[in-house]
């Protein structure tokens, strides 16, 4: 179900130029005509949301006098319209769980962990440095996470769950940050997530590198 901020952000002037650009790519002119604005009201808009990385410019039209900018939603934007992807990937999880056994399934999870960080830099330094830059990683995948100290290693301790929608109904989808995050830092990570109460990630950092494709 939305929340009643997403049904206020459908109906503002923002949310009706984004709803509008679903249907494909249109100038200002087009955007104008559909919403019943003006066109320096439209572009304050569109500048709104170019900041914010939901909307991106396309190519040009011929126009009555000139070529016409058109403007198109980005990948980021279509993602706040779906409501497939969390159920789909929860269930494509759980489906793979039951079908593979626990090494299959940990090698698949690594296997995706690897594809996911093949164009992004790995970090170097000690243990706590290596783990600091996976719990920024979790950061950024919608976790609030922070490092602690922890019998001789560390804790990437959590408040919250990036995965909930998936986690909620079957746990298991936590071996696919676990895996992530070892991937990443090259760095042994076991998963000692809170599913009982609200749920919280939390992932153990030992100081025996992984065996895979990472760095270290």
């Amino acid at each position: 179900m939305r929340v009643p901020y997403w049904n206020r952000l459908l109906a503002s002037p923002a949310g009706q130029v984004m709803g509008l650009l679903r249907r494909g790519p249109m100038t200002v002119d087009e955007l104008a005509g559909g919403l019943g604005l003006t066109g320096n009201a439209v572009r304050a808009q569109l500048a709104i949301l170019e900041r914010d990385g939901l909307v991106g410019q396309g190519e040009s039209r011929r126009g009555v006098s000139k070529p016409a900018r058109t403007y198109l939603l980005t990948a980021e934007a279509e993602l706040m319209f779906s409501r497939a992807y969390a159920p789909v990937l929860t269930e494509l999880l759980h489906v793979l769980d039951e079908r593979l056994d626990a090494a299959e399934f940990d090698g698949l999870m690594h296997d995706v962990g690897r594809r996911l960080m093949a164009d992004r830099p790995r970090p170097t330094g000690d243990l706590r440095q290596r783990a600091e830059a996976a719990s920024a990683l979790l950061n950024e995948l919608g976790g609030v996470a922070q490092v602690e100290e922890h019998a001789g290693g560390y804790l990437i301790r959590g408040y919250g769950c990036p995965l909930s929608a998936a986690t909620q109904r079957h746990p298991e989808a936590c071996n696919a940050v676990e895996s992530l995050l070892a991937e990443f830092a090259g760095i042994a990570v076991a998963k000692c997530c809170d599913v009982e109460a609200r749920l919280r990630c939390c992932f153990e950092v030992g100081r025996r590198a992984v065996k895979s494709g990472a760095d270290g």
